[in-house]
């Protein structure tokens, strides 16, 4: 287990820098569009080799293209454009309050009672997450607020959707289901980005770097390391950990790209790892709302 999820941390950390990289060069939802058709295809490739395809029916799949609208195009575009504003690290660790937002909507869309240790995380994440972004200070604050509601509100889809595919999809589908998903996220990235923005003209270098590290390594084999650990593990298991993505984000963007924190962000992003932290070992240790995440960061 821990030589795959060691591989599966640094690709998903590393997620981050290669969408700074992608964003120099093409417009976010482009970019979003990009990662999120490439993941698609390179999923498709690997189930139509290991012949996984035909697990679902026709409900099946209309289901998971319509979990692909959250799971995929809000939170990709809602991500790849906050990002436009944000260093990578920190838009880890906004994005990373994920668990947090499972943890609130499973208690309000599936009246899943809050316990006391809970509640604490959630306070001191959401704390956290104010003492990074620091909208008191001068300027607007520290980040842009626009920014920060748009990285929020891409975890808060992603949670939405994680809910909407472990309640929807199990066992052997979730393969199928997470292809399907992808490409439903594709087609409302599409239609967004044909109507709001501009193509990327060239393709350059950069552009294709970080498309393929995005596609092929941060969703396709993502994907495929991830259900690897989900068929020997239990996911609550594997959500302990998952603070672990933010943290090498953090330190990638520190060492490569010289990010900065003051002392304040750096207090912030302890409370937000805690945060992570404490609710993952909630769910481990209790029946709890589907914390570990359905598809790739």
């Amino acid at each position: 287990m821990a030589g795959l999820f060691a591989t599966l941390v640094v690709i998903w950390g590393l997620n981050y820098l290669a969408v700074r990289w992608g964003l120099s060069v093409a417009p976010p939802l482009w970019l979003a569009l990009i990662r999120a058709a490439l993941g698609a295809a390179t999923v498709g490739a690997w189930l139509a080799t290991t012949g996984r395809f035909g697990q679902l029916d026709r409900r099946g799949i209309r289901d998971a293209l319509l979990v692909g609208i959250p799971n995929t195009a809000l939170f990709f575009g809602l991500w790849f454009a906050g990002a436009v504003a944000v260093p990578p690290g920190q838009v880890a660790v906004l994005v990373y309050t994920f668990p947090l937002w499972v943890v609130l909507v499973s208690a309000l869309g599936l009246h899943y009672r809050l316990r006391g240790i809970e509640i604490l995380c959630l306070l001191t994440g959401f704390a956290g997450v104010a003492l990074v972004a620091q909208p008191w200070g001068t300027a607007g604050g520290v980040i842009a607020p626009w920014a920060i509601g748009m990285l929020l509100a891409g975890a808060i889809f992603w949670a939405i959707g994680t809910v909407l595919f472990k309640l929807r999809f199990h066992g052997p589908s979730v393969h199928e289901a997470n292809f399907f998903q992808l490409v439903g996220g594709s087609a409302a990235l599409a239609v967004a980005a044909i109507a709001l923005e501009a193509a990327p003209t060239t393709a350059s270098e950069t552009l294709v770097g970080s498309s393929l590290w995005l596609g092929v390594l941060g969703t396709g084999l993502a994907y495929g390391i991830w259900y690897e650990l989900l068929d020997r593990y239990r996911a609550t298991t594997l959500s302990v950990y998952v603070f672990l993505v933010p943290l090498v984000a953090l330190v990638a963007s520190v060492l490569l790209l010289g990010e900065t924190l003051n002392a304040v962000q750096l207090v912030g992003v302890a409370l937000v790892l805690a945060s992570i932290y404490g609710t993952g070992v909630v769910s481990a240790r209790v029946q709890g709302p589907p914390i570990a995440p359905a598809t790739a960061p």
